[in-house]
């Protein structure tokens, strides 16, 4: 089933869905991790599950000689494999993310013909980050350098169209498209209007849904979904949710993922002795903001939980 409609049918039945999204496990790693991660949600029904990919990374190796080599790696691979181990396992459907980080158009059509042949029909269409250790996003020389293009060459393969106008075949996939969306703007956009300008251009492109970065702000998050319908943005938005956890979390998270945090949270967290007072602060606080947006009319709550995932337990303990 597409995501958009798992979205469509929690609005209409008036109960409330919830989504997740997990790492791949690193290089060596089993999927332990990930099954311990998703049994532990299974009791909340899970809507879907989101599987991150990451881009590569330089590696520095210093020779007998002692000369340096670099080696180009990636610390996450399988994000095609995780999904359809998943949607085996548990018959959930997956979200993996396709970025166009150090990928080719060639890559990206290979990857979303293997995703087709195994009957994934959802995926989250990401720009991605730049190269671990760089300050700016450098796409490869035949890849894209937008998501926008990126929604455009799943949209075309929707249609039947392949690159070179191969192969020669009247299939055609049936992906739902989601993309990102930033209810603080991202870090890249000059200002807001430019930012939703550039999410307009992915919606029409092919974008079927927005998921939202963590925010933890209801206001801003109803803010950004009237500025999206004002702007002509209609499509099902999903808020994104990451329960606090660690007083630390103060500088990385803005750092990170250049998000404002309210006054009242910073209040709360700086108030705590430790970080077991801090988890407490942040499953109370996303009870409490998950309340603020199902009455908001928002049928699915999408929750980044790395697979950690006790506090999200107990915050869809207390929704439900």
């Amino acid at each position: 089933m597409k995501v958009t409609e798992i979205i469509a049918k929690a609005q209409e039945s008036g109960k409330a869905r919830f989504s997740f999204e997990l790492l791949p496990p690193l290089k060596g790693d089993g999927l332990h991790s990930i099954f311990d991660a998703i049994d532990s949600l299974m009791p909340f029904e899970p809507a879907f599950i989101n599987v991150t990919s990451h881009r590569e990374e330089m590696k520095y190796v210093e020779r007998p000689d002692g000369l340096i080599e670099k080696h180009v790696v990636r610390r996450r691979p399988g994000t095609t494999g995780v999904c359809a181990r998943i949607k085996q396992k548990y018959g959930i459907e997956v979200v993996p993310h396709v970025i166009c980080g150090g990928q080719t158009k060639y890559d990206i059509e290979d990857l979303l013909i293997d995703l087709d042949f195994l009957s994934i029909k959802n995926v989250l269409a990401l720009r991605g980050d730049a190269m671990p250790g760089t300050h700016r996003f450098v796409p490869h020389a035949e890849g894209h350098a937008h998501a926008e293009a990126l929604v455009r060459q799943i949209s075309d393969m929707n249609r039947g169209i392949f690159l070179d106008a191969e192969p020669n075949t009247n299939h055609r996939s049936d992906f739902c498209i989601g993309v990102a969306g930033y209810p603080e703007k991202h870090v890249e956009a000059p200002n807001d209007l430019t930012d939703l300008g550039y999410l307009k251009q992915k919606i029409d492109a092919g974008a079927e849904y927005i998921a939202t970065q963590i925010c933890y702000s209801t206001e801003r998050l109803l803010r950004f979904r009237d500025r999206c319908a004002q702007t002509g943005i209609n499509v099902p938005i999903l808020p994104g949710l990451k329960p606090f956890a660690t007083k630390a979390q103060l500088n990385i998270l803005p750092q990170t993922f250049a998000v404002d945090l309210p006054q009242l949270l910073v209040d709360k967290v700086q108030a705590c002795k430790d970080n077991d007072e801090v988890k407490k602060v942040g499953i109370e606080w996303g009870i409490k903001q998950g309340e603020e947006l199902l009455r908001a009319g928002f049928p699915v709550l999408h929750f980044y939980t790395m697979t950690r995932t006790q506090q999200v337990q107990e915050i869809l303990k207390g929704l439900l």
